[in-house]
C-alpha cells in the first residue's frame, strides 16, 4: 500500500465520522471524561466508548467496515419467575 492510498483512506474515514466538527466534539467529550474523579482504567474505558460514537453524545454509531453480529433480543422472564429487586415478599 502506498502513502497516497493510505492518506486517501484516512481522509475518507475522517469524513465518514463527521469531519472536523465531529473531531472537535470528540475532543471536548474526552476532555470532560479526563476531568472526572475516576480511576485511570475507568477514564480509558469511557474515552474509548465515547470515541466509538462520532461527534456529540447520541450522534449515532461510527461507521464500521467489519460485520457485526445481530444483537440478541431480550426475552421477558417467565410468569412464574420470582420478582427481582425490592424487598422480599413472605
Amino acid at each position: 500500500m502506498d502513502l497516497k492510498s493510505l492518506t486517501d483512506k484516512a481522509k475518507d474515514m475522517f469524513t465518514k465520522r463527521g469531519g472536523a466538527d465531529a473531531a472537535k466534539e470528540d475532543l471536548n467529550e474526552v476532555k470532560d471524561i479526563i476531568g472526572k474523579d475516576e480511576s485511570l482504567a475507568d477514564k480509558a474505558r469511557d474515552s474509548a466508548e465515547a470515541l466509538k460514537d462520532p461527534g456529540a453524545p447520541g450522534a449515532g454509531p461510527a461507521p464500521t467496515t467489519t460485520p457485526t453480529e445481530p444483537a440478541a433480543a431480550e426475552t421477558p422472564p417467565p410468569a412464574d419467575a420470582p420478582p427481582t429487586g425490592g424487598p422480599a415478599q413472605p
